[in-house]
């Protein structure tokens, strides 16, 4: 910024006025350069420390470390999988009104065909099996059980 772009901005500045804008912009720009200089000198260093780190790394820490980031690849992948499987199981119980531990299918569809199996299992009307006699006693008693059986032991065994 230059005094003569001040005065055009603001012509009824004062000289002090100028001034002291000038000055606060020069503080301003050698902060910013300081600042810049400050940050080319830890690039330098952090420079310097990589190609200390590079030449150190022995080929046998560099497959280590690859290792390492496959498996933790392959877990990261194993959960997301997980977590995507349980959200589909999750949506679909929600939207059909079942518990989500009886879905196991692996798919949004396996699922949603897994619900509708469920529900029209349980909406249909199944109860007990039809008896001919109606389970209920259409004998009168006219003895006590154990007289009843005697009765039968004997013709059995006579």
């Amino acid at each position: 910024m230059k005094r003569a772009d001040i005065t055009a901005l603001f012509p009824e500045a004062t000289d002090d006025q100028v001034n002291a804008l000038m000055k606060i912009h020069g503080d301003d720009v050698n902060n910013v350069k300081k600042a810049v200089e400050e940050l080319q000198t830890s690039l330098a260093e952090a420079q310097k420390a990589l190609e200390v780190a590079q030449k150190d790394t022995s080929a046998k820490d560099l497959e280590k470390a690859t290792e390492k980031l496959k498996e933790l690849q392959a877990e990261i992948d194993q959960r997301n999988a997980a977590d995507a499987l349980r959200e589909i199981r999750e949506t679909v119980a929600n939207d059909v009104g079942i518990p989500v531990s009886l879905l196991t299918g692996s798919t949004k569809e396996e699922c949603e065909a897994q619900a509708k199996s469920i529900i029209d299992f349980a909406s249909a009307k199944q109860g007990y099996p039809n008896v001919r006699d109606g389970g209920e006693t259409t004998l009168e008693v006219k003895q006590s059980t154990r007289q009843q059986f005697a009765e039968w032991a004997n013709e059995a065994f006579n």
